[in-house]
């Protein structure tokens, strides 16, 4: 494609976008609905159906330290974060703890001691080393939890150009300057290239392959080429030397991540409740202003899974960063601040156990309520609210 068709293509992405936001997803419960939670993208060929269940496979295998677990881990697959068999790559229940602590004004990782994140469960005993989950150290200032994010959809998310992420975020600072994300730009750990952030809480993986990556060697301690090192248990990187694992320079291939990769890449998203369209509840997310930074409608570039190529989806995201105020979990990672969070996608509510990133709010209404920062002015339109128009938008976002 040559520059000034790309350029067209992001442009006319990028209208769309922008006319998603001002019709609050209006083209929601037209056309077949998606398939049941779990199940892959409608449309994929024999093989990419293939892919999709060899990565599943992946996604289910419960690993040992002789795969290469640990020695310090979360859970030893991703299913049992990611909501099991029956609602295969949902949020879960899980949580994990990030810790950290401020030193002369400026938020410390605390590497040392094995920061951020705390890997509580531990391999056992090997080579007279007993591995133990990893506690908080006493010298933190700082902790959170964070639940398990949602993975049903991401491959569309994933095939959406950057371009359309940075043109939004411009014009969202047009639009809306009070409530505007920004673009979370990291490097890009397989190409060494500056990147859009979407994936995590804080943005901080650009592309499933990353994410992938990022969730093998931290949530399960398994390292692979594109990410070659070893978690230090609480800090101690002496210990290292008995992980039973040790041996060979990676546990895994990248062969496993592009597994686990397509897996997710074409996992279709959450299904949806049929709504008329005269709906009140429609309005009211653009009237409360929730449309700001929860982007309704986004097309994907061209691709070359046609499954992937040119679809109109429905996050109900701009994958941004936005000052949440008191809502942001006070952890600096990658460019994301204390105070910033990804805007989390809407798309699949109905099916999380909890809200938020830490899980803290029980129904919407409390996630809403919850919201500070760049979110308090939605929050107290829609507290403002007659008692019926919140029970339509509630309703609407139900729906999702």
């Amino acid at each position: 494609m040559t520059r000034q068709r790309m350029a067209l293509a992001t442009f006319a992405t990028v209208a769309l976008v922008v006319l998603g936001a001002f019709t609050v997803g209006q083209g929601q419960g037209q056309g077949p609905p998606p398939p049941p939670l779990g199940l892959p993208l409608a449309g994929l060929s024999d093989a990419e159906r293939d892919r999709f269940l060899t990565g599943k496979t992946a996604f289910l295998q419960e690993e040992d330290a002789a795969d290469g677990l640990g020695p310090v881990f979360t859970e030893n697959s991703c299913a049992k974060c990611h909501g099991g068999t029956a609602t295969t790559g949902s949020a879960g229940t899980r949580t994990v703890t990030r810790f950290g602590r401020m030193r002369n004004g400026l938020f410390d990782p605390m590497v040392d001691f094995g920061g951020t994140l705390i890997q509580d469960r531990g391999i056992g005993r090997f080579n007279g080393v007993n591995f133990v989950g990893e506690t908080v150290p006493r010298q933190a200032t700082i902790t959170t939890k964070r639940r398990t994010t949602p993975l049903f959809g991401l491959g569309l998310v994933d095939a959406v150009p950057d371009q359309v992420f940075l043109a939004l975020a411009q014009i969202e600072r047009n639009l809306f300057p009070a409530t505007a994300g920004r673009a979370s730009m990291v490097t890009d750990p397989a190409t060494g290239l500056t990147r859009v952030g979407k994936f995590g809480w804080k943005a901080q993986q650009p592309s499933l392959f990353a994410f992938a990556g990022d969730a093998y060697v931290n949530e399960m301690g398994i390292t692979t080429p594109l990410f070659p090192t070893e978690n230090c248990p609480q800090g101690n990187c002496r210990i290292l030397a008995a992980n039973p694992a040790d041996t060979q320079p990676n546990d895994l291939t990248n062969d496993t991540l592009h597994e686990l990769a397509d897996f997710m890449a074409f996992l279709a998203p959450a299904p949806t409740r049929r709504l008329p369209p005269n709906h009140p509840g429609r309005g009211l997310f653009m009237q409360v202003g929730c449309a700001q930074c929860h982007t309704p409608i986004f097309q994907t570039g061209v691709n070359p899974v046609p499954a992937l190529s040119q679809v109109t989806f429905a996050p109900y995201s701009d994958f941004l960063l936005h000052d949440m105020g008191n809502l942001g979990d006070g952890i600096v990672q990658n460019t994301a601040g204390q105070r910033e969070m990804r805007t989390a996608p809407l798309w699949g509510l109905k099916f999380e156990p909890s809200y938020l990133h830490d899980g803290r709010a029980k129904t919407v209404e409390d996630a809403i309520m919850a919201h500070d920062g760049q979110g308090a002015d939605a929050k107290r339109r829609f507290s403002a609210l007659r008692p019926q128009d919140r029970g339509a938008l509630l309703d609407f976002l139900s729906s999702l």
